[in-house]
C-alpha cells in the first residue's frame, strides 16, 4: 500500500503544482510539504485534506489518503436513494422533470445512469435490451451500433466530444473501469470506431451538436452539465446532470409537437 506522501506527490505531479506552490496555497511551508511526500513527518488529518483540497483530489480519492495516514474515512458514499441524500435526489428529479419535453439524464462518475425524465424513453424504444440492463452506460449508449448510434448523423463527432470528456476526467482522476471503456470505444483504432462515422462539425457553430435523424427529421441538440456544489458524500461529487436543448426551430418545434411520443426512431 502506498504511503500518503506518496499518493499527496502522485495527485501533485498530476496536476503539475511544485511543493513550492502547493504550499503557498495550503498556507505551509515547502520544506513542511517535502517531509510529508518523503514520510519524514505524519500529517495531521486536517493537513492531509488541505493539501487534498488545494490539489482538487476526489472525494473518493480525499479517503484513500486518510486510510494510507493512518486516519477513518471522512466522506460517505450512500446511494442517491438513501435517506440522508433525499433532498439532493429530490432536487436532481426537480432538474429532470423541469427540463421536459427536452431529455435530461443523471449519471455517475463511470457515466452509469441513476436518473433520467421522460423526454428520454422514446429513445429507449429500439435500443438492444442487453444495453437496458442495470448498469446502463451512457456513453455505451451513444456509440454501440445496438443503441443510439445508427440514429447520429454525426457519429464522429460525438465520439469525438465524448473522447475529450472522459480523456480529461481519466487526466483528473483515473479509474480501471472508465479506462476501459475509453479503450474499447473511444480510443482511436478500437473497435467500435466507424471509420465511415460523418463529421460534421463547422467553424461557425458555437457548440458542436449531436444530430439525429428521427422520422425523417434531422434533430440537432447541444447539451450543459451541471454538478453539485461543494458536495460532502461521494455520490454526490460524482452525480453529473446532462441537460440537452434544442440547437435550432426545427428541433425545438418537433419536441413541442411530441414528435418523440409518436414514437420516431426511423
Amino acid at each position: 500500500m502506498r504511503t500518503v506522501g506518496e499518493l499527496l506527490r502522485q495527485w501533485r505531479h498530476r496536476r503539475r503544482v511544485s511543493q513550492l506552490d502547493l504550499a503557498i496555497a495550503a498556507g505551509v511551508s515547502a520544506r513542511h510539504v517535502s517531509l510529508v511526500e518523503t514520510g519524514k513527518t505524519r500529517p495531521s488529518a486536517d493537513m492531509v485534506l488541505r493539501l487534498a483540497a488545494q490539489l482538487d483530489v476526489p472525494l473518493r480519492e480525499r479517503n484513500r489518503l486518510l486510510l494510507a495516514a493512518g486516519f477513518a474515512p471522512r466522506y460517505a458514499e450512500r446511494p442517491l436513494g438513501h435517506g440522508a441524500l433525499s433532498a439532493a435526489r429530490d432536487a436532481v428529479e426537480r432538474v429532470l422533470r423541469a427540463h421536459e419535453p427536452y431529455p435530461a439524464v443523471a449519471f455517475d462518475r463511470r457515466w452509469d445512469i441513476v436518473l433520467t425524465n421522460r423526454a428520454i424513453e422514446p429513445f429507449l424504444a429500439g435500443v438492444d435490451p442487453d444495453l437496458l440492463r442495470p448498469p446502463v452506460n451512457l456513453v455505451r449508449l451513444g456509440l454501440d451500433p445496438r443503441g443510439f448510434a445508427p440514429l447520429v448523423v454525426n457519429l464522429a463527432d460525438v465520439r469525438t466530444v465524448f473522447r475529450s470528456r472522459i480523456g480529461r476526467q481519466l487526466a483528473v482522476a483515473p479509474d480501471e473501469r472508465l479506462t476501459a471503456l475509453y479503450e474499447e470505444l473511444l480510443e482511436p483504432g478500437s473497435v467500435a470506431e466507424d471509420a465511415s462515422g460523418t463529421s460534421l462539425a463547422a467553424g461557425a457553430d458555437v457548440v458542436i451538436p449531436m444530430i439525429l435523424r428521427l422520422g425523417g427529421r434531422e434533430l440537432r441538440l447541444f447539451s450543459t452539465i451541471t454538478t453539485f456544489g461543494t458536495p460532502m458524500d461521494i455520490t454526490l461529487d460524482e452525480v453529473a446532470i446532462e441537460l440537452y436543448y434544442p440547437a435550432d426551430a426545427e428541433t425545438s418545434s418537433y419536441f413541442a409537437e411530441g414528435g418523440l411520443a409518436r414514437g420516431d426512431r426511423t
